[in-house]
């Protein structure tokens, strides 16, 4: 009655995975040669057992009648030693490549001797074969459940990052040629069409168009782009034809970097992954020879000590089930899985992790220090205001920007932005720039100085205090205070969102530095809800202070720095986090970076935060649950309570629930 029950257990089971393996394979597709040629050999194997098991018993003894005396036997054990093989001959060989270069004791060697022992057990016993064939079959489904699980986490980062171009269009004689990316030059013109990716960093000098930037930031709506636009490689032009002129070469530009991040994040491990690393080597080779204490000293100890029969069966057959037991496998897979589906989820949401590492301490962070311009402003100052101005405000406006036309600085540009018109440099003539202070330039013959407050007190020209926050730009005509020029930084949209997100996240403390006069950052930092602010900071000044609160804060909890400009790397290298901006940043800040936002975002570094948080969460759930699983079966199986279906439960199945557990990194978006 109990080998009844078995067969028809052994069948549920044998045809709800068959039904789930089709289930996957029809309804998600993309399987590979490989997967789908396993599958085939799991279909065969688990029809020929379950053919065995039910055939009638009668039937190989009636073999013993028309051939020889025990010919039924032998034939029988032929048939389930085909089904072993069909199953189980890579697992085999990989076992027996491992003995070659002498890489023993993996889960491969593991199952080879429990199921050979398990086959000899049942020859010397005339027993069932059942137990031997079965254990190899489930652990090929669960072989292939993660191999799946491993290719669809890979093929959704492959989805994704899918943003390599194959070609960039030349014109060349009024027609269209494709080259290799590698080949377009720096300056060179080339052409984008409909539906094509840009292949090269650049600016739009002719056209415009929709760009879809999904693959690069995770936002789905489309950004509309015109000539004098800069656009990144990896966007995908949607509507209209575009002329770009490229400022990078190929290797330099936003697609390569960003596909050399994710195709070199696996390789920086964290510590969960060298803990089970490590975990593995020591641990393996201690359960093998724990199952070859199992096997023979009991026996010897009945036989020498005790006076009783060795039953050496019984105990090769516990030791062999400690072998299947002991596998690693949850462990040794779901781990690396965890943190690889947690960097395509992160990714996918425009939020680059350059290794699994910082990914790990990124889940620990407490404090959250922020550069100010580029990060959580726009880098893009204004004219705000004209105060106390003695002429009209355009002239006013026309005088400070002729003055400082000859500047590259982003104060001039805006003041340029403001005058709207190209600055006529014929009409600027003895330009004086003073350091720190401002310029001196003549603008039609009349002496015009535009620059701080220092500037005026070095002319000795009586000014007017101007209380309002941003950049005060003091102009004097002629040795005449003539007014002065407010100019802010614009605040990004979510930057507001993001600090209370930070909070609800479980950041301890926000802090900005900056190099902004103390009254622009009090007031920036007021209006964000920013703990403190230290401001009027030098590029070494901010890696002192982030020096300064990475002595303060506890030994546990992590510091993150967020910032863009050339003038960040240094304290993005210092930092235990650095966070980039990706879009404007800079090259220097990006290459200093351990993760990179695409899209600028600052709203995006809690959801990173979450994202690490949920991965480690996950990571720690398959070490615990996996632990707890083989420590107890491992335990019942010395005893001689665990048979060989606990086995496969304790090693296929843990597997199994952990791959399925770790999968769950790449479901990010309500986070």
């Amino acid at each position: 009655m109990q080998d009844i029950i078995i067969d028809i257990l052994l069948a549920i089971v044998v045809l709800t995975a068959a039904g789930l393996l089709l289930f996957i394979g029809r309804r998600e597709g993309g399987m590979t040669k490989k997967q789908r040629k396993m599958m085939v050999r799991i279909f065969i194997s688990a029809a020929i057992l379950l053919a065995l098991q039910f055939a009638p018993a009668k039937l190989f003894d009636q073999l013993d009648r028309y051939l020889f005396p025990t010919a039924g036997r032998w034939i029988r054990f032929a048939c389930y030693l085909i089904d072993y093989f069909i199953i189980g001959y890579d697992i085999l060989r990989k076992a027996l490549q491992g003995i070659r270069n002498g890489r023993v004791f993996d889960e491969n060697f593991l199952m080879a001797v429990a199921t050979i022992g398990a086959m000899a057990l049942a020859i010397y016993e005339n027993g069932e074969y059942l137990e031997a064939i079965a254990v190899m079959l489930f652990y090929q489904i669960g072989e292939w459940f993660q191999s799946y699980a491993v290719g669809k986490s890979r093929r959704n980062i492959s989805n994704l990052m899918d943003i390599r171009p194959d070609y960039a269009n030349i014109e060349r004689d009024g027609k269209l040629e494709q080259v290799d990316p590698d080949e377009v030059e720096t300056g060179s013109v080339i052409v984008v069409q409909p539906g094509e990716k840009v292949p090269i960093d650049g600016v739009i000098i002719e056209g415009s168009s929709s760009l879809n930037t999904s693959a690069l930031t995770g936002e789905s709506l489309p950004r509309e782009a015109k000539a004098g636009d800069e656009v990144i490689s990896g966007c995908i032009s949607m509507t209209g034809v575009l002329k770009i002129q490229t400022t990078k070469e190929f290797g330099e530009s936003t697609v390569s970097k960003i596909l050399d991040l994710v195709e070199n994040a696996s390789s920086r491990k964290s510590r969960s992954e060298d803990f089970i690393s490590k975990f593995a080597k020591v641990y393996t080779p201690a359960v093998c020879c724990s199952a070859l204490a199992l096997a023979i000293l009991p026996p010897l100890v009945r036989m020498l000590f005790m006076g009783l029969s060795a039953n050496w069966s019984v105990w090769i057959y516990r030791a062999l089930t400690f072998l299947v037991i002991s596998c690693p496998c949850a462990l040794v897979i779901s781990i690396p899985l965890s943190f690889f589906a947690g960097i395509g989820g992160a990714s996918q949401q425009g939020v680059l992790v350059k290794g699994s590492n910082f990914l790990e301490l990124l889940s620990k962070t407490k404090v959250v220090v922020f550069d100010k311009t580029g990060t959580l402003t726009q880098g893009v100052f204004e004219v705000d205001g004209i105060h106390h101005n003695e002429m009209e405000d355009a002239k006013l406006i026309e005088y400070a920007a002729l003055a400082e036309s000859a500047s590259s600085h982003p104060i001039s540009k805006s003041l340029q932005r403001a005058y709207g018109k190209e600055p006529d440099r014929s009409r600027v003539s003895d330009i004086q720039e003073i350091s720190g202070n401002g310029v001196i330039a003549k603008v039609d013959g009349v002496e015009v100085a535009a620059g701080n407050d220092k500037l005026m007190k070095h002319l000795g020209v009586s000014y007017i205090e101007c209380h309002s926050a941003g950049t005060i730009i003091h102009v004097a005509v002629d040795g005449a205070y003539a007014g002065h020029i407010v100019i802010s930084d614009i605040v990004k949209p979510h930057s507001k969102d993001a600090i209370a997100s930070l909070r609800s996240s479980g950041i301890e403390k926000t802090v900005m530095l900056t190099g902004d006069a103390k009254k622009v950052a009090d007031q920036v930092a007021v209006s964000l809800g920013i703990d403190e602010v230290y401001s009027e900071l030098l590029p070494a000044d901010k890696v002192e202070k982030v020096e300064e609160l990475l002595r303060v804060k506890s030994e546990k909890a992590k510091l993150a720095f967020v910032g863009d400009g050339i003038n960040d790397a240094p304290v993005l290298s210092r930092a235990d986090i650095g966070i980039a901006m990706g879009a404007m940043g800079s090259d220097a800040a990006i290459e200093a970076a351990d993760i990179v936002l695409m899209d600028d975002d600052p709203l995006k570094i809690s959801k990173a935060i979450r994202i690490s948080r949920k991965c480690l969460r996950i990571v720690y759930q398959n070490i615990v649950f996996a632990l707890a699983v083989k420590f107890a079966c491992l335990a019942l199986g010395a005893i001689g309570i665990a048979n060989m279906y606990l086995a496969i439960f304790a090693d296929v199945g843990v597997m199994v629930l952990a791959v399925l557990n770790a999968i769950r990194c790449l479901f990010v978006k309500k986070l």
